[in-house]
C-alpha cells in the first residue's frame, strides 16, 4: 500500500502501465526489476523524511470493559462517543479530511472496538455480528495506512467481508475486523525494511486475538489475513497465537526464515499477484550500523513451507478486487474450505 501515490510524487520512480489481459508493462524487465531494489536501497540509505504533519489534537481513547459478548454494545457506543468528540476536536484544528474520518466513524451504523484519533490514528472494526459469528477474518493491514487512508483499508474489508457472506454455507455466520492497531511504516523509509514496527504491533494484536476468542468462544474459526508489511507483524505475533489460519498476501517477508519458525500451530498460507512489485524485493537480513535489514525468507519459496495458493494477476493493492481470484481464495480460507482453494 502507499507505492502508487508515492511514485506520482517522486519523478525518477518510472509508472508501470498495465493491461490486464496482456499484462504489457512500460519499460524493460531489467529496470522493472531494478526498481524495487532501487527504493529498498533509497529506504537504507537516503532516508526520506516527509514534514510532519501537526498534531491534531484529540481526546485519548475510552477505556474499554472487559472485551467479551455482554459488553460489545457498550465498547461500541463509547468508541463511536470518542469518534465524535475527535471530529470535533479536528475540526476546530481546521483539518476537515480528518473531521470527515472522524465524524464517518461516530456513525450510528459503525462498531468500533477501539478508536485513537491522535497522531496517525488507531482504528478497529467490526463488520458483520461478532458475537454470533463463526468465522472471523482479522484483516492487518501494510504500509502508509493510517487515519488519513482508512477509507480505502475499510473498502478491503468491506469486500471481504461482502465475499464470505456470499460463499459462506447456510447459516455460518461471519465477521471481518479491521485492524488498524499499529503506527504503519511508510513505504520508503528505513522502518519498512526492519521488523521494528512489527514488534511493536504484535503485543496488541495478540491481545484482540484474545479478546476475540471472549467474545466468539472456542468454536469459532479466527484467521489473520496479513497484507504486505501486516505480513510481518502477523509474523512476530504467530507464535502461539490462538488461531486457525494465517494468510499472507504481498508479503515482503516475514522476518522468519521459514513456516515452521512463526511457531504457531495455524496453517500459514502464502500469495502474490502476477502484477505485484514486491515480487523483485530483494528477500535477505543482513546487519547494517547495527540493525538487522532485511525481511528474509520469501514465504512463496519452497524453503519457506507455507501453503502457497493462486491470486490471479494483479498488482499490490489488488488483491481485495470484488471477483479476484485471490478474494475468492482469501473466502475459502477464512471459511475453512481449504480444499477448495484453487491450485492452478
Amino acid at each position: 500500500m502507499g507505492f502508487a501515490s508515492w511514485a506520482r510524487a517522486v519523478p525518477f520512480v518510472p509508472k508501470y502501465r498495465r493491461d490486464r489481459g496482456s499484462r504489457r508493462r512500460s519499460g524493460s524487465p531489467r529496470r522493472r526489476r531494478a526498481v524495487p531494489a532501487l527504493l529498498v536501497t533509497a529506504a537504507v540509505v537516503f532516508p526520506l523524511s516527509a514534514a510532519g504533519r501537526p498534531q491534531i489534537p484529540a481526546p485519548p481513547p475510552a477505556l474499554p470493559a472487559p472485551l467479551n459478548a455482554s459488553t460489545l454494545e457498550e465498547t461500541y457506543a463509547a468508541n463511536r462517543a470518542n469518534a465524535a468528540e475527535a471530529a470535533r476536536a479536528a475540526a476546530a484544528h481546521h483539518d476537515r479530511d480528518r473531521a470527515a474520518t472522524d465524524r464517518a466513524l461516530a456513525a450510528p451504523g459503525r462498531h468500533l472496538l477501539r478508536f485513537d484519533g491522535r497522531g496517525s490514528g488507531r482504528v478497529t472494526e467490526v463488520l458483520g455480528d461478532l458475537a454470533r459469528a463463526d468465522r472471523v477474518a482479522v484483516l492487518v493491514p501494510g504500509s502508509d495506512t493510517s487515519l488519513d487512508t482508512y477509507g480505502r483499508f475499510h473498502a478491503a474489508a468491506a469486500a471481504l467481508h461482502r465475499q464470505l457472506a456470499r460463499q459462506a454455507p447456510a447459516g455460518t455466520r461471519t465477521a471481518v475486523v479491521a485492524w488498524l492497531g499499529y503506527e504503519t511504516p511508510a513505504t520508503v523509509s528505513p522502518a519498512v525494511t526492519t521488523t521494528g514496527r512489527a514488534e511493536q504491533a504484535a503485543p496488541p494484536l495478540r491481545a484482540l486475538v484474545a479478546g476475540l476468542r471472549a467474545v466468539t468462544g472456542a468454536g469459532a474459526r479466527i484467521s489473520l489475513v496479513c497484507h504486505s508489511y501486516g505480513s510481518v507483524v502477523c509474523g512476530r505475533a504467530a507464535a502461539g497465537l490462538d488461531v486457525d489460519d494465517i494468510a499472507l498476501v504481498g508479503s515482503p517477508g516475514t522476518g522468519a526464515g521459514s513456516a515452521a519458525g512463526l511457531r504457531t500451530r495455524a496453517r500459514v498460507w502464502a500469495a502474490r499477484g502476477a502484477d505485484d512489485w514486491v515480487e523483485n524485493v530483494p528477500h535477505l537480513s543482513v546487519d547494517l550500523f547495527g540493525t538487522t535489514v532485511g525481511l528474509g525468507t520469501d514465504p512463496l519459496s519452497p524453503a519457506y513451507g507455507a501453503r502457497v495458493f493462486p491470486a490471479g494477476d494483479g498488482g499490490h493493492s489488488d488483491y481485495f478486487d470484488p471477483g479476484s481470484t485471490s478474494l475468492t481464495n482469501l473466502a475459502r480460507i477464512v471459511l475453512g474450505e481449504t480444499t477448495a482453494v484453487t491450485h492452478d
